[in-house]
């Protein structure tokens, strides 16, 4: 029987996406569940699952092509059956197929079958494998893949680069990967990045709050807890609790604009920015307000491992209420976000400096950070955004909130 593969929905706003990678070719068989594209959504590069058992008879998509969701994009069939090219180009045109001889399902067999042996010679590594492979000069026929069936990861290809077997090409890695008077491509998640940005700033009347938080306990704090907690925690960490604990006395910070209503979300998940090579995604931690510093830390540091790895699903990227956004590490004191379209807010944090403050006559060393809030007036006012963002500083310079 033929199947008919389309690209599903992978996200619950995904209407479209791009074919980043084939991993199949015609007359590979496939079994229910395997990789067998990486498509591009506005969000993350995800991989997408055969649907059914079968031999691959027609691969419709191109690597490049940005299709919409529901779109046939790969043929499956019985090892010898034949599949006209007519019914092949009633597909590619959008057009019902004509009639023929055999008939068409979408539905996955049900007998289960033992997993077929990887086609001698075929190479299944994740895009940003790939590239980085390609910039550090290794042979990926020489790297063992340690994800699931064998697929060959970023972590692979770094560890294959360290060691003498992988005969790695000398290749700096400080080398830049683009020079100046170059022309560079934007990626997907460039433009979509670009296209979101544009519509927040024609579209969300902001205004920016900047406060100073004296972070001196604090920095103590996390350091005294580091040298025993199972999982490392960050500076962010400790503002996302912050962050939750002022959203529930002042909800309206989670709000969503919805025609002459505003919508209130459901539960406080906060974005968390975080760059990667083809631009910056977002990932969401869910439920911050029924977690402490440690479950938050341990939750955003794999999300943010996710994303490092080309790893996110669909469920990772959606529901924020707010984001917040670190360049503090870059040492930059302050900065003004742009607010993600759909939310109410972006929090901006600096650098953390040793300050001089003068104090009951003295003057003492303080280490103090800048954050700036970028707020949608059209849910809130001022003075309200104003209150949210001074129980913040105040829940972070009281180290109790944390205990």
């Amino acid at each position: 029987m033929v199947k008919e593969v389309r690209l599903p929905q992978l996200g619950q706003t995904m209407e479209e996406a791009t074919i980043v990678n084939c991993l199949v070719k015609i007359g590979d068989e496939v079994k229910k569940g395997d990789i067998i594209f990486e498509v591009e959504t506005d969000k993350a590069v995800l991989e997408m699952e055969s649907p059914a058992d079968g031999f691959v008879k027609h691969i419709l998509a191109e690597t490049g092509q940005t299709l919409p969701v529901g779109t046939v994009i790969l043929i499956l069939a019985d090892k010898d059956e034949e599949v006209p090219q007519s019914f092949v180009d009633s597909l590619k045109g959008g057009m019902p197929a004509a009639e023929t001889a055999f008939e068409t399902s979408v539905v996955e067999p049900t007998k289960p079958q033992t997993q077929p042996p990887q086609p001698v010679g075929r190479i299944i590594a994740s895009p940003r494998a790939k590239k980085l492979a390609k910039e550090l000069g290794v042979d990926l026929t020489t790297v063992k893949g340690t994800a699931t069936g064998g697929r060959i990861t970023e972590q692979d290809v770094r560890k294959a680069a360290a060691s003498e077997s992988s005969k790695s090409v000398e290749h700096p890695v400080t080398e830049p990967a683009i020079r100046l008077g170059e022309t560079v491509p934007l990626s997907r998640l460039q433009k979509i990045t670009a296209q979101r940005m544009l519509q927040s700033k024609g579209e969300i009347p902001c205004f920016y709050l900047t406060a100073t938080v004296d972070m001196t306990a604090l920095v103590e704090l996390r350091t005294r807890l580091n040298e025993t907690s199972e999982v490392k925690l960050s500076y962010n960490d400790f503002i996302m609790r912050a962050i939750a604990i002022a959203m529930e006395e002042f909800p309206l910070m989670a709000g969503q604009l919805v025609g002459d209503t505003v919508k209130l979300a459901d539960s406080i998940n906060i974005g968390l920015a975080v760059s990667v090579p083809d631009g910056l995604v977002v990932p969401v931690v869910k439920d911050v307000q029924r977690k402490d510093v440690v479950q938050i830390a341990r939750e955003s540091k794999a999300l943010i491992e996710k994303a490092r790895n080309n790893k996110l699903a669909p469920a990772d990227l959606e529901g924020g209420c707010i984001t917040i956004t670190n360049l503090g590490a870059f040492g930059i004191k302050s900065f003004i976000a742009i607010v993600v379209p759909g939310q109410c807010s972006i929090l901006g944090i600096g650098q953390i400096t040793d300050t001089c403050v003068p104090k009951d006559g003295n003057i003492m060393v303080r280490k103090l950070m800048d954050m700036t809030l970028s707020v949608d007036h059209r849910i809130v006012n001022g003075m309200y955004a104003a209150q949210f963002l001074g129980l913040i500083k105040k829940v972070l310079e009281n180290t109790s909130n944390f205990g």
